[in-house]
């Protein structure tokens, strides 16, 4: 995996499979997703062998985010399909193995806390690129998509005594979610300071606005 001409290899299966998907998964999430796994691996010194692959493929299956227990497997689906890439692509089944642990793990529906150091970088790398202005560009772009969900609750827009229903609300899931991402490395907390503080004045000015 040494050759980059190998990402090349990955990197053009991945877009294809993911050229299918909706607005907020698709093959732009992955790169950006790569280009901020990158960036974070190289400060936190991981291998950038797992990691670049491991990155292209994470959201490889088909999304469905309709409902929680289809989001908890939408990690192990991209597993599986990136299994039958990596070994089109002559990927050694050790590296393999670490690349598939880290899709596995980076889900943030699944609660797991990854355990190597490329898994983690991953998960943050991913995170980041669901918070900040990318972030809730995403969320408004996916939650636009499903049937009957509204921008937020007419009555309560901020929950403050309601329960909160992210299956109704897109403003809801900044709360459920959003709000409350955290990161495993110091290189990727230092990239997520500045996201989360556009976030909130986002809100914030949306509160006033409403």
């Amino acid at each position: 995996m040494e050759n980059v001409h190998e990402f090349d290899k990955i990197r053009k299966e991945a877009e294809l499979a993911i050229s299918q998907h909706d607005a907020a998964h698709e093959f732009s999430h992955s790169l950006r997703v790569m280009n901020l796994a990158m960036h974070i691996g190289k400060k936190e010194c991981a291998d950038l062998n797992v990691l670049i692959p491991a990155a292209l493929l994470h959201d490889v299956a088909p999304q469905d985010k309709s409902s929680l227990e289809k989001r908890k497997s939408s990690a192990d689906a991209s597993a599986d399909m990136a299994r039958i890439i990596l070994r089109k692509n002559d990927v050694a089944d050790e590296t393999a193995k670490k690349i598939l642990y880290a899709i596995r793990s980076h889900s943030f529906s699944k609660g797991i806390v990854p355990e190597t150091l490329e898994a983690k970088v991953l998960q943050d790398a991913d995170r980041l690129d669901a918070i900040g202005a990318i972030g809730l560009a995403r969320l408004f772009v996916i939650c636009g998509t499903w049937k009957g969900h509204r921008l937020y609750c007419l009555e309560e827009p901020f929950a403050q005594s309601r329960a909160l229903d992210e299956g109704k609300y897109s403003l809801d899931h900044y709360f459920t979610k959003l709000s409350k991402l955290k990161m495993n490395t110091r290189a990727g907390e230092e990239l997520a300071a500045p996201r989360r503080e556009f976030m909130r004045s986002f809100v914030e000015q949306l509160r006033k606005e409403i």
